[in-house]
């Protein structure tokens, strides 16, 4: 047996290169073969980084890398390149990240998403206010259904904006709702200018704020 010529038919078959598997005796050995594969999973992984940045919707951004770590000053580098990993994603956990209006929160968020796709997640990115407007306005239980879907399937939601508006019940409870689907399974991220005892604000007199907070910071990062 020959491992590499097995490990190379393996990825032929993962690529469903069935005309290259039927002739397989006849170019297994061939020169060029391992550098065609490589080309195909090079423009296939090309391929779907491009379409998972398009359905992400996560818009312009500056890198990280210029961003002023001494502004502000309570911003915690370390924790963030920690986020950088993705470590919370494989645990399915949470990532609130909270601040004054204009530190980076948002920025910050895009990044985190960005590496999340280029390290081959799902991703989607979206404001509160497009969000739960658009779950509000879906005219029959069956569209809502499948909008929520939409929001629940992602190995990674980002929910920028969190605190810049206030809600009825009916966006807190579709909050809730999305948030409890993906609850333990997949990760959230939220961006809020509020601190969690201001959320009343946010969504006055909704009964399920509390349960809300409970699920987004129950193994938080």
């Amino acid at each position: 047996m020959n491992p590499k010529n097995d490990s190379l038919r393996q990825r032929a078959a993962d690529l469903r290169l069935h005309g290259v598997l039927e002739h397989w005796s006849e170019m297994s050995e061939a020169d060029w073969l391992a550098k065609l594969i490589d080309w195909e999973e090079q423009a296939r992984a090309q391929r779907s980084l491009e379409r998972r940045l398009s359905a992400a919707r996560i818009g312009r951004f500056k890198a990280l890398a210029d961003f002023d770590w001494s502004w502000p000053h309570q911003c915690d580098r370390v924790a963030i390149e920690a986020l950088m990993t993705l470590d919370f994603i494989t645990q399915g956990a949470n990532v609130v990240l909270r601040g004054n209006n204009g530190v980076g929160k948002s920025m910050l968020a895009k990044n985190l998403a960005h590496q999340a796709l280029v390290q081959g997640y799902t991703v989607r990115f979206t404001t509160a206010g497009e969000m739960l407007g658009e779950l509000a306005a879906m005219d029959s239980d069956a569209a809502l259904r499948r909008r929520l879907r939409h929001y629940v399937n992602p190995d990674l939601l980002v929910i920028d904006e969190i605190g810049y508006l206030s809600y009825s019940n009916r966006h807190a409870d579709l909050l809730f709702e999305l948030v409890n689907r993906r609850y333990e399974s997949k990760s959230t991220m939220v961006t809020t200018n509020k601190a969690f005892a201001d959320w009343g604000e946010v969504f006055p007199n909704a009964a399920c704020v509390v349960s809300l907070i409970d699920r987004l910071v129950h193994h938080p990062r």
